[in-house]
């Protein structure tokens, strides 16, 4: 019987936000102009931080990882959205699904664990400044990302194995805009204690443990900005994690809100689309618009690419 169910699941149908149909070409539109803005900037730091010299840092080389994450979840989850959108629904395969899962579950995994070693590196700039080059260099940024990947990778393989063993019946409708874990558990009709264990066994190391690494790191940044005699001086010194405490509020801030809520898909949908979408663009402009060295290094970088346009058309014009 459960193989006669599992044969039958070979496309799954995505509900979308199904009361905003009458605004569908709407919000694919805002959603397109949204997609173009995110890949563009985070592609814009990655090139800026390359480019530039002077942003050659540990911190700005895990600002372009972070970047990096930013596009492969817009590019795994958008997509779909507009297709739903679009289409007023959508379907995928049951691979096709849980690969959108596991490309979503990097990305996410991946920006857990940078901003956790982004608090490491703000940790150690402002409360051990001394000791700081010796401790953040290329071999630890290396060492660190590597490390992050490997992680990804063994837990995703892990999720693979036991994902495989699921027997899935119908209804085969997911009342959300992509594969989460949840909604391709309650398509299952075999029992899933195991797969839940396993899965909140899975958060520790990628959302509790991050999270308390920065709640930690934060406690010790706050106790050594308060010891700075001068008003200004704090402030400074704060301005340099402001960026990066914004962003952690808003991811986690979402995340946090959507275990509060779990049997409320509205609520549910509405913050995962704010990680998901809103989170990956604003990101990169909360580091640039607060960023006295990215703004330079942009500058320096639109006039090089003036100068380089006005003297291809000069040499055009001559030619002519």
């Amino acid at each position: 019987m459960q193989s006669d169910n599992f044969s039958k699941i070979t496309k799954i149908i995505f509900l979308g936000f199904q009361n905003s149909q009458s605004l569908n070409h709407f919000y694919f539109l805002l959603l397109l102009i949204i997609f173009c803005v995110t890949l563009c900037v985070n592609i814009l730091i990655i090139l800026v931080v390359s480019y530039s010299r002077s942003l050659h840092s540990p911190m700005y080389f895990f600002l372009t990882q972070l970047s990096f994450s930013d596009i492969l979840l817009s590019t795994t989850i958008v997509p779909n959205m507009l297709h739903i959108l679009l289409y007023e629904g959508s379907f995928v395969s049951f691979i096709g699904c849980l690969t959108q899962y596991y490309f979503f579950f990097a990305s996410e995994s991946l920006e857990c664990l940078l901003l956790t070693v982004m608090s490491f590196d703000r940790y150690q700039a402002i409360c051990n400044p001394l000791h700081y080059s010796s401790v953040i260099d290329v071999t630890f940024c290396t060492k660190t990302i590597l490390l992050c990947w490997l992680m990804i990778f063994l837990m995703i393989l892990t999720l693979s194995v036991t994902m495989s063993y699921l027997w899935l019946c119908e209804p085969k409708v997911i009342d959300h805009f992509f594969c989460d874990f949840d909604p391709i558990l309650e398509l299952s009709c075999s029992d899933t204690f195991l797969i839940k264990m396993e899965g909140f066994i899975l958060a520790v190391p990628i959302v509790l443990c991050p999270f308390s690494l920065i709640l930690v790191s934060y406690v010790y940044i706050i106790i050594t900005i308060l010891k700075i005699p001068s008003v200004t001086g704090r402030q400074k010194t704060f301005f340099t994690c402001s960026s990066h405490l914004a962003v952690v509020s808003l991811y986690y801030g979402s995340i946090i809100t959507i275990y509060l809520f779990p049997n409320q898909k509205s609520v549910k949908k509405t913050f995962s689309f704010f990680y998901t979408v809103i989170t990956p663009l604003l990101n990169p402009m909360l580091y640039s618009l607060s960023n006295r060295d990215i703004k330079n290094a942009l500058k320096k970088l639109s006039n090089k690419i003036s100068l380089a346009f006005r003297i291809h058309w000069f040499y055009n014009l001559s030619i002519l």
